[in-house]
Formats: C-alpha cells, sequence, structure tokens
C-alpha cells in the first residue's frame, strides 16, 4: 500500500513560526505510512473573485493542485485576534471555490501553537466551523493546543518538549486511522 500522502499547511508566514516548526516535528513523528510535503501560501494574492473568474492566478492553481492530491490535510495555525489568521483563511478562500471545491471530503487534522497560555483554541473551532461548512473531514480528536510555546522550542525551532511530542504524535496516529476510516466509505 502506498504512503498516504499528507499537505502540512502552516496558517503563519512568520520565519521562526512555532507552527512550521510544530508541522516538522509532524513530519519526525509519522506512523509508518504516511509522508508529508508542504504547502506554501505566502504567495497567495488576496482572494478576489474577479481575479477567479479571470484565470487562477499560478499560486493558487498550484495550492489547489497540492490539496487535491493530498489524501490529508495537517494544519498548524496561530491564533489572531481570537480566531484564524489572515493567510490561512485567504489559502481556504482560494480552494473552496466551485468548479471542484479542494476540500470537500477531505480528512484534516488541526493543531496550534501561541505564546499565550491556552494554545490557540478559538482559531481552531473557527477552524473546524468553516471547514466542515465546505464538507471537508476534520478529525473530532485528539485536540492538541501548543500553549507558551516560545517555552517548548529551542533556538533552531526544534520541539523540545517532551509531553507536546507525545500529543502530536498521538494526533498523527489519530489522523491515519481517520483517513483511512474515510477512505474506507468511498
Amino acid at each position: 500500500m502506498a504512503d498516504l500522502k499528507i499537505l502540512g499547511i502552516s496558517g503563519s508566514l512568520r520565519k521562526n513560526s512555532y507552527n512550521t516548526a510544530a508541522l516538522r516535528t509532524c513530519e519526525e513523528l509519522m506512523p509508518a505510512g504516511m509522508s508529508m510535503t508542504y504547502a506554501r501560501i505566502d504567495d497567495l494574492p488576496l482572494f478576489n473573485q474577479d481575479v477567479f473568474d479571470a484565470g487562477l492566478p499560478e499560486s493558487a492553481k498550484r495550492f489547489r493542485g497540492q490539496v487535491a492530491a493530498a489524501d490529508g490535510l495537517l494544519i498548524a495555525s496561530p491564533e489572531y485576534n481570537f480566531s484564524l489568521s489572515a493567510p490561512l483563511k485567504n489559502a481556504i478562500d482560494w480552494g473552496s471555490r466551485p468548479p471542484n471545491q479542494v476540500f470537500q471530503e477531505k480528512p484534516v487534522a488541526i493543531f496550534s501553537a501561541t505564546q499565550g497560555p491556552l494554545g490557540g483554541p478559538r482559531n481552531q473551532y473557527d477552524l473546524r466551523r468553516i471547514l466542515t461548512q465546505l464538507w471537508a473531514h476534520p478529525l473530532p480528536r485528539p485536540e492538541v493546543f501548543i500553549g507558551a510555546a516560545q517555552t517548548k522550542f529551542d533556538g533552531s525551532g526544534k520541539l523540545t518538549d517532551e509531553t507536546t511530542r507525545k500529543f502530536l504524535a498521538e494526533l498523527l496516529v489519530g489522523f491515519k486511522a481517520w483517513i483511512e476510516r474515510m477512505q474506507l466509505k468511498k
């Protein structure tokens, strides 16, 4: 059986993003039978229906193609102003327009890393609500919120907190089973 193709999407554009660093950690922690590539969303223009109707920009075509080709999406995003980040919402807007809305029936796992104590729950709940309306299938649990992220990564972006590594590993095991379950329903 071929590896499950996972597309990692970071909702943060920051060079030293904790969310991007945690996604890299997930690649190390993935169970056998999974592999991950990374989406690029920093070059997507702001969504504009007129631009969409005139012809998709190459960056939007690339992103839509990556999402469509993936067996599952692993999204890590900070919480900005009690919700998801603008770059992530913009990427979702580019992928969600018909025809061939790319999130439909797509298994998704979500986690967040923030410098605050809560770890981004409002971001995750908003993201789940949006993706569910697009007929994606967010993994219900486990939920992973990485609070006080600045204390859990070293200066090079390596996740050093063993408890957080355990939580991410459990998320990935659950995500693999979730994808396989969704594939059986097709």
